[in-house]
């Protein structure tokens, strides 16, 4: 999904420049964790879920805002290098429990 997103971003002509800046934008959903746990794992799995990039992409796309599409292959590109590292889906018990097994 990584290499897929890049090469969407690459091919919507996106500035890498912004790829940099924004790259790493979707782990500020970690400060979910000051409020224990369970909403920060809720908090870090909404946000690292194709879902919700899909969706955004979607609503870009009908708004006639095509031109903000590179921000959800951003937040693709994001998920992909997380799970490339093995970072999964949270469970509320510890931060290095994830669907991929503990970190």
């Amino acid at each position: 999904m990584l290499v897929a997103a890049c090469v969407a971003y690459w091919k919507l002509g996106g500035s890498w420049g912004y790829f940099a800046l924004l790259f790493l934008a979707p782990d500020l959903s970690m400060l979910g964790y000051i409020a224990g746990k369970q909403v920060g794992a809720w908090c870090y799995n909404a946000v690292h879920t194709y879902l919700a990039p899909a969706v955004a992409a979607v609503l870009f796309y009908a708004a006639d805002r095509s031109e903000w599409l590179y921000l959800p292959v951003i937040w693709v590109a994001h998920i992909g290098f997380d799970r490339l590292l093995g970072y999964g889906l949270k469970y509320p018990g510890d931060f290095k429990d994830t669907h991929l097994g503990r970190l």
